[in-house]
């Protein structure tokens, strides 16, 4: 998948707000607030259950990484996302 098309669907599903469970959750990580080289997604099922995390590291800007911007969308379409929040910015790695 193309990778501007990605972000835009991603962005779109986060713009509708919270809609109940199952929520995933994209959090951008990196060095400097410049270039995301890491993104953490979440996986709650559902209301008070344990979140499920994996990450994905990139050498290049995560969000501009067409491999990774496509699992994020296919992490949304297989788990059946009620709710997609993403994060603002690049958190720095400490």
């Amino acid at each position: 998948m193309n990778v501007d098309k990605a972000k835009k669907r991603i962005e779109k599903l986060a713009k509708r707000g919270f809609k109940g469970y199952p929520v995933v959750s994209f959090e951008y990580f990196g060095a400097t607030a410049d270039i995301a080289t890491e993104v953490v997604v979440t996986f709650t099922s559902e209301e008070g259950a344990a979140p499920q995390a994996q990450k994905f590291a990139s050498k290049t800007d995560a969000r501009e990484d067409e491999t990774i911007q496509s699992v994020l969308v296919k992490t949304i379409e297989r788990t059946d996302a009620s709710t997609v929040a993403v994060v603002e910015g690049v958190s720095i790695i400490k």
